[in-house]
């Protein structure tokens, strides 16, 4: 193997994923991501800025007779992503472009659910990281408004956006949400009992008609502090990450 990657395990073995060794390297937040769609086999998921495919791979692999189509503008990473996939054995198609520019075979499809883990942090009022791969990954130039409305107009009624992201972004993606979708559920997600949010998950439906809900927060670890080696993880997250099993949007 290239000495500039490494082969991680996700899902407790069930995937291994060649990720760069400097760089942007995904963690627990695509597995979460992956875990809260709410896809049945025989549909169509887009996933928007898809990396090295940890997420879309996590769902093509709980979800069987399920297709995915990812589209990633770094070609390391789309490279990686297409490996990945082979490496699995997933209906992964991972399409290499820019999402304000998609190819006109991914505009002509509509889909049953896209997915995504935009930048993190806004360019303009953050610190560039030195890794160029990992700068674009957290703090690319395309704007979030471009991000939710390609969504939008890649999904077919009645299909749902999902996307993780941190906590000061949630009025902003609100915002641009509303304008275009319904039936929006957020779920926080906070390290541990007692915490703040620093992330949280937020699903819509396209067209939708249900009323906002806001879930109970999804707790990351047990206890009120780190207190022994090993994870101390919930249940519910041991249960996503280790065996990749669903996360319900729709909690309390």
């Amino acid at each position: 193997m290239d000495a500039a990657l490494t082969d991680d395990k996700f899902l407790d073995g069930r995937l291994n994923i060649l990720q760069p060794r400097d760089g942007y390297r995904a963690g627990v937040d695509p597995v979460l991501l992956a875990a809260a769609v709410p896809a049945k086999a025989g549909e169509h998921v887009l996933e928007l800025g898809c990396g090295a495919g940890v997420a879309s791979l996590c769902l093509l692999s709980r979800v069987n007779g399920l297709l995915g189509t990812g589209i990633e503008i770094q070609t390391i990473y789309a490279d990686l992503a297409c490996r990945n996939a082979e490496r699995a054995d997933l209906p992964l198609d991972v399409v290499t472009a820019d999402l304000r520019e998609l190819p006109q075979k991914v505009r002509e499809k509509s889909f049953h659910h896209v997915m995504m883990n935009p930048p993190y942090f806004d360019r303009a009022a953050s610190t560039p990281a030195q890794d160029d791969g990992r700068d674009i990954a957290l703090g690319g130039a395309t704007e979030m408004a471009d991000w939710i409305g390609v969504a939008a107009r890649r999904l077919r009624p009645q299909g749902s956006l999902t996307l993780i992201q941190r906590i000061e972004r949630l009025p902003e993606i609100i915002g641009l949400v509303e304008a275009r979708f319904g039936s929006i559920v957020i779920r926080p997600i906070v390290a541990r009992e007692g915490r703040a949010a620093g992330l949280f998950l937020l699903q819509a439906r396209k067209a939708g008609r249900a009323a906002f809900h806001l879930s109970l927060p999804l707790i990351m670890h047990e206890g009120p502090r780190h207190e022994r080696d090993g994870d101390d993880y919930t249940p519910e997250i041991r249960e996503i990450l280790r065996n990749g099993g669903a996360l319900q949007m729709k909690a309390g």
